[in-house]
């Protein structure tokens, strides 16, 4: 009788054994299943910006962390703001960075552009020759343009309908000024080969900040001579491109990345952007 008991013993422990090693093996499988479930493909959008956005190297921060975050592969196309907003009213893109209040606010009227906000600034200045033959200095942007004309000076226009390309035309315009002749280059190009013209041929260059500081020390026989003007403020905004109206929008990312950039985390980024290698900010979070 005892022996069978025992026996019985030893069967129902065997029981309880092989009953545990199933669990373990049933709980590792579901584990391994779930290390090997395939992540789902990112999605794909469209951003059309400007070009001082790449060239100052900002996107190479930003672009990574959203892609991150959300699981989206982001195709850049960095073109003069006239040509971004352009893409935008053609449905050709499905968010915008620019800097041209001006002529986004038309886009957004026509209800090609939702979801409109501002998102950082820095500013414009005037860059020339170290030489300086137009004697130009100080703050006021318009006496600089008059006296370039007047002298006949070299000037580098980014003539792309760019934002600064928009603001450069804007200043001239302020003293009835019609720049021509061989002294006005328009190069056609973006900020980065723009400025590079000016220095070869020792012209004068209207500029956003960000981009000739990150390209400064490659331009050696230019500085400074116009900067801090009420009137040379530089402000971004970003934009979705409006899916009721044009079709094939890719508006959810679109919209996540308007809110990425104006989430505080990412307004810390902009503003920490180029403190460590140039000692002050390339871009400003715009604060309300």
């Amino acid at each position: 009788m005892k022996k069978n008991r025992l026996l019985m013993t030893l069967f129902a422990l065997m029981l309880l054994v092989l009953a545990a090693c199933g669990n373990t093996d049933t709980k590792d499988a579901v584990a391994k299943e779930k290390k090997t479930e395939p992540k789902a493909a990112p999605t794909e959008m469209i951003l059309a910006t400007t070009t001082s956005t790449q060239d100052s190297g900002l996107l190479d921060v930003l672009i990574p962390l959203f892609e991150k975050e959300n699981n989206v592969k982001v195709k850049t196309v960095a073109v003069g703001t006239g040509q971004a907003l352009e893409m935008g009213t053609k449905g050709e893109a499905d968010v915008l960075l620019v800097h041209a209040p001006a002529s986004e606010k038309a886009v957004v009227d026509a209800g090609d552009a939702i979801n409109y906000k501002r998102v950082m600034y820095n500013d414009f200045i005037l860059v020339g020759p170290k030489e300086n033959p137009a004697g130009v200095s100080g703050d006021d942007i318009k006496v600089a343009f008059k006296a370039i004309a007047e002298k006949k000076s070299p000037f580098i226009s980014r003539g792309d309908d760019s934002g600064t390309d928009k603001k450069e035309k804007g200043i001239w315009t302020l003293d009835s000024i019609q720049p021509a002749g061989d002294w006005y280059i328009s190069t056609g190009q973006g900020m980065g080969q723009t400025l590079q013209v000016a220095a070869e041929k020792k012209g004068y260059v209207l500029t956003d900040r960000a981009t000739w500081l990150a390209q400064e020390k490659n331009l050696d026989t230019l500085q400074i001579v116009v900067e801090g003007g009420n009137d040379l403020m530089n402000i971004y905004h970003v934009m979705q491109v409006n899916p009721e109206k044009h079709e094939n929008i890719n508006s959810k990312d679109a919209e996540k990345f308007v809110n990425f950039m104006i989430d505080s985390k990412t307004q810390d980024v902009i503003e920490d952007f180029g403190k460590k290698d140039y000692g002050q900010s390339l871009f400003y979070k715009y604060t309300e």
